[in-house]
């Protein structure tokens, strides 16, 4: 960061860190023991899309990399389009195996951008439930910040966050994961594939 730059306010921004992602299966332990959330085994990545074959052929290999397992009995993946226009990928495994879909999170995140798309990328995210009230959690990776924060919508039709709730799985993995420290960049996302 220049001189300029410190007078203008401007600051360099983050670089992605993908290994964050495999803090996640620890982080997960941590979660359940404060919070009594438990891995529902699905994951997704959001990213916006992007016309041409080169990123087709992209996507392909993203299918092709994470479908390999399907003949052992793997769950494929799916891609999905929301109301915005991005682009989502599913990923689905066994719940007590919260390491192979981070691993496969990372891999996606990882093809797109080493293909050049990672400008492209907005976030990943894993999926919880509470057994006793069934009420879900995302744990979100904003790819651009490098940072995790807790989404805890609340149960209906009406778009309402439980803000009290997200703040204690804040608190519960401040020292697992890297939790984004400024709230207004805990965005809603309504319906992922995932949650």
């Amino acid at each position: 960061m220049g001189l300029l730059d410190a007078i203008l306010g401007r600051s360099k921004p983050v670089r992605p860190d993908l290994d964050q992602l495999f803090a996640v299966p620890s982080a997960a332990l941590t979660l359940q023991a404060a919070t009594g959330f438990t891995p529902t085994g699905r994951g997704s990545v959001c990213f916006a899309g992007v016309e041409g074959g080169g990123f087709a052929r992209l996507q392909e290999d993203v299918r092709e990399l994470l479908d390999a397992d399907t003949e052992r009995g793997g769950i494929p993946v799916e891609f999905s389009r929301d109301a915005y226009g991005y682009t989502w990928l599913l990923a689905t495994h066994p719940a007590d195996d919260t390491a192979s879909l981070v691993n496969d999170l990372h891999a996606v995140n990882t093809l797109l951008q080493d293909g050049g798309f990672g400008p492209h990328l907005l976030c990943s995210l894993i999926g919880f439930r509470h057994p006793a009230d069934g009420r879900s959690l995302a744990l979100v990776y904003l790819y651009k910040r490098g940072t995790f924060y807790p989404f805890a919508p609340l149960p209906g039709d009406a778009e309402k966050r439980d803000n009290p709730r997200e703040l204690q799985v804040r608190g519960a993995l401040g020292d697992d994961l890297r939790v984004e420290k400024d709230l207004s960049r805990w965005f809603p996302v309504w319906g992922a594939p995932g949650l």
